[in-house]
């Protein structure tokens, strides 16, 4: 569509035509209603009538108008305009690097640095945010006449086009978009990463790659990649390497080098963050003279420069000389130095039951969960420094893990993982996952962890996105744990949970398992050439090839006393060889059950302390059937009017979740057998005859949830590999089962309304868990109850109200069903660190008239930990101990 001077496209009258692309038209034009000259980018007629691509470039507009930097240019609204579709976008004066290098060739180099230096930050900005631009180069480059460097049409290749997973390079985004102009086209594949080019999926290095080809152009005045055709270009950008010879004499060395790493046609060994390239550029541009390379000098007389050549070669033969006495001398052995920091007064550790303790790669930075002044958050402390700062945004923290560059610390919290810059700012959240007994951050840009206590180990981008699995359960195995992906990210380590628990390792290519150590937990790779491991409170280090995936030597106790508390061992290693640890041992956790008023008063049972699960009241109020997972998970009655605790289940490996039938005869739980490593639904008397009884059978883990009021139907989830959690319903008189809820969003903890009329639930189809209700069995659509984030349902059992955990905040909201289902505003009841599920599964119960609420209190410690123990150059000690054969 070619709009004229005066035309109003509705309340934007247009000024002058800008330019045209692969997806539209450009105008300058004014806002007649803010009073402002803008950028109007009229979108083809095709695309207005595609109601599909014209909805997916809504929402991806509205992501792209959040992104708020100086060097960014601002969209300020998708509009339609008697049929036509208006992208509204800030008007940038000055003219595009394309029109730059093309008029006066190279840029400076300093002046160039400073250009890539400001590009550098946008999209560093950017992939902070998890955009990215996908179609960077010259043309999308403008420097305003102040020096201003500003990236135009920021993700509009995404937002244009969508995801291509076609494998014909023809077929990709930018491709495909741009396919109106062969200009256009030309001018985008020369900057096309080798993924793009290929059709396949692209993240943030592809952008890094683009970055390596404007720096490249700016600095030579040449394209990296030439052709005399798409197809050519398209070629020479898969095959061939670009000519570092053309680069200025004056280019510092930095420069080169980081030249080469983005143009790495294999991503994995490509630069990966725009962070890292700003800060080589920013250091070129601080002593350029001495990184550049000296130009030619000025030919000498043959007798000076034979002169020359001569006291150079005895210099060569001299310094060959002392290299080769300097070689045969021994490298003397650094110093391990211990050191202990005591946390300041009033603060201790927390968060212990995982792992709360993480050193940065560099061993530089050590991170902790701690409490101070009743708040948990994650600590950052520099080993240079004598103080620990809390790091805000990490309020509720668990878990901490560094990225491989340091520059990041991954933790979950409220229902989701995160990560947060180490200088500060805002976290950014990754995905609704419970806690993980672990994670691992790989240097391919991929996170490693446990999604719940009851699955193998997954990961996921660092960017966010799908999971994908990484191991399989064998047989007996509940979980997987404690991640620890090697180097190259070609094999992890583990630990299992169940009947057997073993440290194993996997070859992610292969999918070849070995496990390695009975009975170990929390393996970690240490690059001297070790499996260290923790048992009994002791870590054990045995030598280690991480090619051959197997033990070279036997394994011997290196460190005693390190706290371990169920699953979790306190202890971290960087890659340079320093190790911190918590002092303790095996210790059990003192955990409380505790009734807690809806005031929030609390009153301790006098129950004894033991590692309590999944606390269910009996329908009568008068006994508690909860889980105690210590050397096994089995099911217990406990008494609340005689104060005993007597043992219920005995068969299987692992038994828990108790769910009760409505007449309080029966209880419903999960249950692993033998022959049977999932866990599956069983029942059992609830006076202790008879044995356990089999519900269902499925190669797919079951989790007991619901009864209906008469007894006849069992809510349960169901946890598939391809769609996650899902809700079935058993039907008890002829054990057949069907999906209730099956989606691609995860849905679990179903709960029926006291009348059987609704099921409550959790879905995280809005990017989060959030708590639903909807009529049961329908027809009827669902009703929102939580409004920021909500897990763990449970009904008043007079059925006018709802509970859920929101954090550590316990919700309650008003429910009418009649004439129609309506929910009141959510309201808190109180705030405490009682115990939150990890799963999908409440860590509570209501009493019969709604007034208390039976939940796990951790308790305090008998002596809080309040100390870690650093050891700096212990690689040096591990290696006189346990020698693996490695230099």
């Amino acid at each position: 569509m070619t709009v004229s001077a005066g035309t109003h496209l509705g309340s934007y009258e247009v000024v002058a035509p800008i330019g045209a692309g692969g997806m539209g038209e450009v105008y300058q034009a004014h806002d007649t209603k803010l009073g402002r000259d803008v950028a109007i980018k009229v979108l083809p007629g095709a695309f207005a009538h595609d109601p599909e691509r014209l909805s997916r470039f809504q929402r991806e507009a509205k992501m792209l108008a959040a992104l708020n930097h100086p060097n960014i240019a601002t969209i300020y609204g998708l509009e339609q305009s008697s049929g036509t579709s208006l992208l509204v976008m800030e008007l940038v004066p000055g003219e595009t690097l394309a029109e730059r290098i093309k008029r006066d060739g190279a840029v400076p180099v300093e002046e160039a640095l400073a250009i890539a230096k400001q590009i550098a930050e946008t999209l560093e900005a950017a992939h902070e945010k998890s955009i990215i631009h996908r179609d960077l180069k010259p043309a999308n480059v403008k420097v305003t006449p102040e020096g201003k460097v500003k990236v135009l049409d920021f993700g509009l290749a995404k937002a244009f086009a969508g995801d291509s997973t076609s494998t014909d390079p023809s077929e990709s985004p930018t491709l495909s978009m741009a396919a109106t102009t062969q200009g256009v086209i030309l001018g985008t594949a020369a900057y096309m990463s080798p993924e793009q080019a290929e059709g396949k999926a692209v993240d943030k290095r592809s952008d890094m790659w683009a970055f390596g080809c404007v720096l490249y152009e700016l600095l030579t005045g040449k394209a990296a990649f030439q052709g005399e055709g798409v197809h050519d270009i398209l070629a020479s950008v898969v095959r061939a390497e670009p000519d570092l010879s053309l680069l200025p004499d004056a280019t510092p060395q930095m420069v080169r080098t980081l030249l080469r790493r983005c143009l790495q046609k294999d991503k994995t060994s490509r630069l990966r963050d725009a962070g890292d390239a700003r800060i080589e550029i920013q250091e070129a541009l601080a002593a350029p003279l001495a990184a550049g390379t000296r130009a030619a000098a000025t030919p000498r007389p043959t007798f000076h420069r034979w002169a020359l050549l001569s006291g150079f070669a005895c210099l060569g033969v001299a310094v060959i000389v002392v290299l080769a006495v300097w070689k045969l001398k021994p490298t003397p052995q650094k110093p391990v130095t211990r050191t202990l920091i005591t946390l300041p007064p009033g603060d201790q550790l927390a968060a212990l039951d995982n792992l709360a303790i993480a050193i940065s790669p560099d061993g530089t930075q050590l991170a902790y969960v701690g409490i101070r002044g009743g708040t948990r958050q994650i600590f950052l402390r520099a080993l240079n420094s004598l103080e620990a700062k809390p790091l805000a945004g990490t309020e509720g923290a668990g878990t901490p893990f560094f990225s491989p560059d340091g520059q990041w610390i991954g933790f979950f919290a409220a229902g989701s993982m995160k990560k947060i810059p180490v200088s500060g700012g805002a976290a950014s959240t990754l995905g609704s996952f419970m806690n993980s007994i672990g994670a691992s951050w790989s240097s391919g840009g991929t996170i490693a962890f446990t999604p719940n206590g009851g699955s193998p180990i997954q990961q996921v981008s660092d960017a966010g996105g799908a999971l994908e699995p990484l191991t399989r359960l064998d047989k007996g195995e509940t979980g997987h744990i404690s991640p620890e992906l090697l180097p190259g990210s070609k094999a992890v380590l583990f630990s299992t949970t169940g009947a057997n628990p073993q440290v194993a390792v996997q070859s992610l290519s292969s999918g070849e398992r070995r496990n390695l150590v009975p009975g170990g937990s929390s393996p970690r790779y240490a690059s001297s050439g070790h499996l260290i491991y923790a048992q009994g409170g002791n870590l054990m280090a045995a030598p280690f090839d991480p090619q051959r995936l197997q033990l070279t030597g036997t394994a011997v106790p290196i460190v005693e006393g390190v706290l371990q508390l169920i699953r979790a061992t306190q202890y971290s290693i960087s890659d340079t060889g320093a190790l911190v640890y918590v002092p303790g041992g095996v210790q059990a956790a003192a955990e409380h059950l505790v009734w807690v008023r809806r005031n929030g008063s609390e009153q301790t049972l006098a129950a004894t302390q033991h590692i309590y699960t999944y606390p269910r009241l009996s329908p009568d109020g008068r006994r508690l059937a909860v889980t105690i997972a210590e050397e096994d998970a089995q099911i217990w009655l406990y008494d609340l009017a005689r104060d005993t605790l007597t043992r219920l289940t005995f068969g299987g490996n692992i038994n828990q979740v108790p769910t009760w039938t409505p007449d309080g005869t029966r209880i419903a739980f999960n249950s692993t057998t033998k022959e049977t490593p999932q866990q599956n639904l069983f029942w059992q008397l609830a006076d202790g005859s008879g044995g356990l009884e089999r519900l269902t059978t499925s190669k797919y883990n079951h989790g007991a949830r619901s009864f209906s009021p008469d007894g006849q139907l069992l809510a349960y989830s169901e946890i598939n590999p391809t769609t996650g959690f899902d809700i079935w319903m058993l039907r008890l008189s002829d054990r057949t089962a069907e999906p209730f809820l099956r989606t691609t969003f995860n849905e679990a903890a179903p709960a029926f309304s006291p009348d059987g009329h609704w099921l409550a639930y959790i879905s995280d189809e809005s990017g989060r868990y959030e708590v639903y209700v909807q009529p049961y069995p329908g027809p009827g659509g669902k009703n929102q109850i939580s409004t920021e984030g909500g897990t763990e349902p449970v009904w008043n059992r007079n059925g006018r109200e709802l509970f859920y955990r929101s954090g550590e905040k316990m919700m309650a909201v008003d429910i009418t069903t009649q004439p129609s289902f309506s929910a009141g505003r959510p309201k808190m009841l109180f705030q405490g660190p009682y115990l939150p599920t990890f799963t999908t599964v409440p860590f509570y119960d209501v009493s019969p008239d709604g007034g208390r609420f039976l939940m796990i209190s951790p308790g305090e410690p008998t002596t809080p930990h309040t100390q870690i123990v650093v050891v700096q150059n212990w690689f040096e000690e591990l290696k006189q101990k346990v020698p693996s054969g490695r230099k």
